[in-house]
């Protein structure tokens, strides 16, 4: 039996209530930019998407083989002390060392996730990617090469980030990270 769930204005559907308890509990995958399972001291953040499951595959619509739009994420279990959440998004397959996608924050502590098609929330601010353009750029891994894996990262910061729009991930990326109290990832795969 199928179930719905509404997380900020966005409806997702698990097969039995045992999946939103594991989602709750903060399973995911970690490595790349976002490796959150393996930072000292943070709690796990629940981190989903109506767009494809967690290590599943990412949709053709949302990579440079269709029209490279951001996928939907949700996200439950930021802390009360959190200030504020920031998004990132990396391929650690990617042939130079890992590729991030995307990197966002300044995001609400009470927002509770993104829409893919919508508009950002006011006080959002996202940095360059890994090819130097200021927002999202899609999966777009070499053809040929083995799929590869995208984590999709979500942390709740103690502090706020200060960066202006179209930062560099190399320094986003190790400022978030420094800052978080609470994290969790989402990952799929995808190739050519």
């Amino acid at each position: 039996m199928q179930r719905m769930y509404r997380v900020s204005g966005i409806e997702y559907r698990a097969l039995g209530a045992l999946l939103l308890v594991v989602a709750l509990a903060g399973c995911g995958s970690s490595g790349g930019p976002t490796n959150t399972g393996s930072e000292v001291g943070t709690s796990p953040l629940a981190v989903i998407s109506p767009d494809f499951q967690n290590g599943g595959t990412i949709p053709r619509r949302f990579t440079c083989d269709g029209d490279g739009a951001r996928p939907t994420l949700g996200w439950a279990g930021v802390p009360a002390d959190a200030v504020e959440v920031a998004v990132l998004v990396g391929d650690p397959d990617a042939p130079g060392g890992t590729f991030v996608h995307w990197t966002v924050w300044g995001l609400s502590r009470t927002t509770k996730g993104l829409v893919g098609s919508a508009a950002l929330p006011a006080g959002a601010i996202q940095g360059a990617n890994s090819s130097g353009r200021t927002g999202w750029t899609p999966p777009c891994p070499p053809k040929g090469a083995k799929p590869h894996q995208y984590i999709f990262g979500v942390y709740a910061l103690r502090k706020r980030i200060t960066f202006r729009a179209g930062e560099d991930p190399s320094k986003v990326v190790p400022a978030v990270r420094a800052v978080a109290i609470a994290t969790g990832s989402l990952t799929a795969r995808y190739s050519r």
